[in-house]
């Protein structure tokens, strides 16, 4: 390679990592189309300076929740999966390829000949997983394991994730996307421009799952529509569940981070008001021009520009806020407690000897209240994006797991059960250690992969905020 394509690609690659010569190393191992995107997100970076500059401040926001800590009785509802190892809270758009590479959930490398988790994981995180998916082929892709592609990662969540190469038009380069858009009959580009914006956002902030019997491809479960009963028939109809409850053997369904199809029923929906209006607010750089502000930051942080037009003032809007957050929290908790003990007391029943047939009513009473509790609790901002539906799914949530403990105790009477062992869930400890979650050996062998995979071959966004 020649000194001058050295010193291009090594400008390219120090923007991509925000300076680190690790990356710039590991330019000659980049495949062509990788190489030819770096460059292409350079010049973005040189085309959209204002833009850019907004969008690098994402690294500011470094604040997360440790929500297994905060609500150690989600441990026990996700029992089964790797969601009960760790969860955090989402922060800036800079920490999305390091936040995936670094969670216990991604685990480890699989053992030769097992089969791991899905590169499907990267997908929202990258604009590299479009490329790879075009090289590869969408199932092609999905059917890597998570660990297999890391070292194809080199950038992190981008101008092309939303938008046409080089141009200010909105696009929707995810398939899954694409496909959910043509199950509801309203294909991208015969959409109107708000909706457009929150279709975009759309595309990542909606809840999904990995279609088994397509190579573990993202598929969002929107053919009879897009509400929770609608989603809940879909899975219902083709006996789809993510994993068995260890306790009680629900066949367990997951909501995943739903906001779009909470807007998509709210009041601001209804106003035009998007992702957009309140996350990226209109602002003026230092020539006094007006741009997009591409940091994504909280609504309230823009109150006299973005809600000052429909609210009297940030004390009311804030007092309301706080008060959809007591209200749906209380109910949560609730649901949380009684289908803790719903698990327990199935799990009773089953060691006595109960069968399916006697099982069922109750088995499927637990899996419809705890899918309701989670496609409220899932959702990123559900006081301020549609409280309304957040309590009602609760209130439902709430009859169905008193109807699945109802039918148990009836169950339970029959083998002449008295005493149900419930878990001790006050702390997160105490809750992994109900669940026999090991978490020091899962840090470790996260830790050892870490060391001797991600450092030594992934780019520096894998490590970006983890250095």
């Amino acid at each position: 390679m020649s000194v001058k394509k050295v010193v291009k690609l090594a400008s390219v690659l120090c923007w991509l990592s925000l300076g680190s010569m690790a990356s710039v190393l590991q330019a000659a191992e980049l495949s062509p189309a990788a190489k030819a995107q770096a460059e292409r997100d350079a010049a973005l970076k040189v085309k959209f300076p204002t833009q850019y500059k907004s969008w690098l401040a994402t690294s500011e926001q470094t604040e997360r929740e440790d929500m297994l800590a905060s609500y150690p009785a989600a441990i026990i509802l996700w029992a089964g999966s790797s969601f009960a190892k760790e969860y955090h809270s989402p922060r800036g758009h800079h920490f999305a390829v390091a936040d995936v590479t670094h969670t216990l959930r991604t685990g480890v490398p699989p053992k030769a000949g097992d089969k791991g988790l899905s590169a499907s994981c990267w997908t929202c995180k990258t604009p590299d997983a479009p490329r790879l998916m075009n090289e590869l082929g969408v199932e092609g892709y999905s059917a890597k394991n998570f660990t297999d592609l890391g070292a194809e990662v080199n950038s992190v969540v981008y101008c092309t994730d939303c938008h046409v190469d080089g141009k200010a038009q909105l696009a929707l380069p995810r398939p899954h996307a694409q496909d959910a858009m043509a199950k509801v009959h309203l294909p991208f580009d015969k959409q109107d421009t708000n909706m457009k914006g929150a279709q975009v956002c759309g595309q990542c902030h909606v809840t999904y799952y990995f279609q088994p019997e397509r190579s573990n491809k993202v598929n969002i479960p929107w053919i009879f529509g897009n509400s929770v009963d609608d989603i809940e028939k879909y899975y219902d109809t083709r006996r789809f569940y993510e994993w068995i409850h260890p306790v009680s053997q629900t066949p367990i369904l997951k909501a995943r981070h739903p906001e779009f199809e909470h807007w998509s029923r709210s009041q601001h929906a209804e106003a035009g008001v998007t992702c957009i209006t309140c996350h990226m607010p209109e602002t003026t750089d230092e020539q006094g021009k007006t741009f997009t502000s591409h940091k994504v930051s909280k609504a309230l942080d823009h109150f006299e520009t973005v809600c000052q037009g429909c609210h009297e003032s940030e004390k009311s809007i804030t007092n309301t806020l706080e008060n959809n957050k007591t209200s749906i929290n209380a109910k949560a908790r609730n649901v949380e407690d009684l289908l803790i003990k719903a698990h327990y007391e199935a799990g009773a029943a089953w060691e006595a000897g109960a069968t399916w047939s006697v099982m069922n009513d109750a088995i499927m009473a637990i899996r419809h209240s705890q899918w309701r509790w989670d496609f409220a609790m899932a959702s990123h901002g559900l006081y301020a994006h549609n409280p309304q539906e957040g309590n009602e799914l609760l209130d439902i949530a709430l009859k169905q797991v008193v109807y699945a403990r109802t039918s148990l105790v009836e169950i339970l009477k029959k083998f002449d059960i008295k005493t149900v062992n419930y878990p001790d869930y006050s702390t997160k400890a105490a809750a992994h250690a109900a669940m026999s979650i090991e978490l020091d050996k899962l840090t470790e062998a996260k830790k050892q992969f870490i060391k001797q995979g991600v450092d030594k071959h992934w780019s520096e966004v894998s490590r970006h905020g983890y250095e």
